[in-house]
Formats: structure tokens, sequence, C-alpha cells
């Protein structure tokens, strides 16, 4: 079977699952849908789409079966409940998890599919909502060579990289680094906007000179001017980076400034959780 003939299928339609499964439609895939609320799969049958009932549905009537959901909770509930995946036939079936969760629970299910005779890849993206849009993510990918190559196309319909970097789990550990490198950064950045207000440097002229010098990048361009603005309004939400950082904790990492970083948004997360991650600023002001 080759990637031109697949049937996707694509299960959350969130933040980030909405933008991407339209860059698949786009890309000329036949795409069947499913979300717990019926509202979102409603709007993409407008764009071409077909939707599913349920999780099994889904799953008997596709190929390849994209999940990006938010966090292990929300993923094991999606296989294990009444007519969710495990419930259907999926032997020959390949199932590409976008969702950022444990490398544990990844080599768990993997393991599972397996045994069912279906195939495994865990595939969290870097990026965020405007990339998904621009299909511009990249797509961290873990499992076996042969299957990474039979959906690559798939992948490439929203990612401009799509990069296997090990055996299943591994593409969730790497992602967790990258995310753990996230919080560094958004609290650094937010760190040092706090230091030179207190110093009268506007932050505007501050951004200026950072996103001239070799430590400009396009994350301190969006997050700067989003200080700059004071707008809040997420991309992607302070208490799933948090959730991020908690899983990297989990999964052993043990370092000083990464640690302080978790420690920060942790408390931060009660109060600012469902605004975007560089909201840490008003946590430290």
């Amino acid at each position: 079977m080759t990637s031109e003939k697949f049937k996707i299928g694509w299960i959350g339609l969130g933040k980030m699952g909405n933008p991407m499964s339209k860059q698949i439609l786009k890309a000329g895939y036949p795409l069947r849908v499913y979300n717990r609320s019926q509202e979102k799969t409603k709007a993409l049958e407008t764009e071409g789409a077909t939707s599913a009932a349920t999780a099994k549905e889904l799953v008997e009537k596709t190929d390849a079966i994209f999940i990006m959901v938010s966090n292990d909770e929300a993923v094991s509930e999606i296989f294990n409940q009444e007519n969710g995946i495990f419930s259907a036939e999926v032997k020959n079936k390949i199932f590409i998890n976008a969702s950022t969760i444990s490398p544990e629970l990844s080599i768990s299910l993997s393991e599972e599919l397996k045994n069912k005779n279906a195939f495994y890849l865990d595939a969290p993206v870097s990026g965020s909502v405007k990339q998904a849009e621009d299909a511009t993510l990249v797509s961290i990918v873990g499992g076996e060579q042969s299957i990474f190559d039979k959906v690559k196309p798939v992948l490439e319909a929203y990612s401009k990289k799509a990069i296997l970097v090990g055996e299943n789990g591994v593409g969730n550990a790497a992602k967790l680094a990258v995310n753990t490198y996230l919080g560094i950064l958004t609290q650094g950045l937010a760190e040092i906007i706090q230091f030179s207000r207190t110093k009268n440097v506007k932050t505007e002229d501050l951004m200026e000179i950072i996103n001239n010098s070799a430590l400009g990048s396009t994350f301190g361009k969006i997050k700067g001017e989003a200080a700059i603005n004071e707008n809040y309004n997420a991309a992607f939400t302070l208490e799933h980076l948090t959730k991020d950082l908690r899983l990297a904790q989990n999964s052993g990492f043990d370092k000083p400034v990464g640690n302080a970083a978790y420690n920060t948004f942790k408390n931060a997360e009660a109060e600012l959780g469902a605004e975007d991650v560089i909201a840490i600023i008003k946590k430290l002001s």
C-alpha cells in the first residue's frame, strides 16, 4: 500500500488538529474525521472531509489513522473507551500519534498494536498554530523505518520536515527535550524583558537588538511582539507547556535550569494556564 492510496482518518480537531487535518485535505487525501464535539467535524465536512460517529467506525473505514489530542489520559481514552480504537479490527492499520505524550505510553501502545498485527508511530510536532496553518511544522517520529517511509508523504502535508529519530517512544522523548528547551527559552525571555524594564529599556528596543543579533529567532520575534502588545491569547497554552515539562520530569529529566523552568510554570498554571506561554511574564513581575 502506498501513501497515494491511503484513506486517512483523523482523531482530534483542537487548536492543532484542525489546521493539521486541513493540510491533509489540501494535499488531496480522502479524509474521515472524528471529534467529541460534532460542531468541529461539521466545519471540516464543508471542506470535503467525511465524519465518523465513533473512533471505532473511523478506524474500520480508513487505512492510516492520525491522533492529535491533549495528553496521556485523552490518548488512553481514545484507544480504550467503548467504541474506541481497540474495539475495532486494527490488523494492518497504521496509527500515527501526533500527540505530545509520555514515551512510556507510546511504547505500551506500540507493543499492544504490534500484538494485534497493526503498526504505530509516535509523531509529535514542533511548532504551534501558525506553523500548522502554514504547513511548516516539524514531525519528530519514533518507529519502524518501513512504516515511516510509507506515511512520510502524508506527514509532509503539514510538515516542512519529518525526521525519524529512533524506535517507538524516541519521538516523544525528543519532543519532551524540545519543549523543555522551549520552557527555558520562554522563562529566559520573560526575565530579561522584566529586567530591562526596571532599567528603563523599552521592550521594543530590546527586541530589535535581539532580533538583529545572532540571538534572533522566529520564537523571539513572535513572543517578543506578544509581550510588547500584552497579547496573551494562546497559540500554545501555558498549561500544555507545563504538562510537557511535567512529562519530562516524570521521564527522568533532572537538570537545574529545566527544573527551575518547570517550577515557575507549575506555580503559574492555576492562574495563567489558559493563556499563552509568554504570559509567564506576568508571574515574574
